[in-house]
């Protein structure tokens, strides 16, 4: 013998972070997932890039940063920097069929 349980409403809530390695920009010491000090919003209007060294800045310090350096090096090691290419996803050729589940779930006793 087991019960129905019908769910009526359903709230996600989610949270995300910049898998950087570490929690703070070593250009201005703010959060990753907060803004840099010329930033205006977090998230895509401040994003992070890395170089090919494995360091992690802010867009808008480490252009500000290259921008009042003669030599274009990034400022933990000191190597010359260069910009890390973007990791693409590969294109999914088949569609995926998403089957709906019931909104009523059978629970065990």
């Amino acid at each position: 013998m087991g019960f129905n349980v019908e769910i009526k409403q359903w709230r996600a809530v989610a949270a995300w972070t910049w898998n950087a390695g570490d929690d703070v920009c070593g250009i201005c010491r703010m959060p990753f997932d907060g803004c840099p000090p010329d930033g205006k919003y977090p998230g895509d209007d401040s994003p992070v890039v890395w170089g090919v060294c494995g360091h992690a800045f802010h867009l808008q310090c480490i252009t500000k940063w290259l921008s009042a350096q003669t030599e274009q090096r990034c400022p933990f090691c000191r190597r010359p920097w260069e910009f890390k290419a973007a990791a693409t996803a590969p294109v999914q050729e088949e569609p995926v069929t998403i089957q709906p589940q019931p909104h009523a779930l059978q629970l065990p006793r």
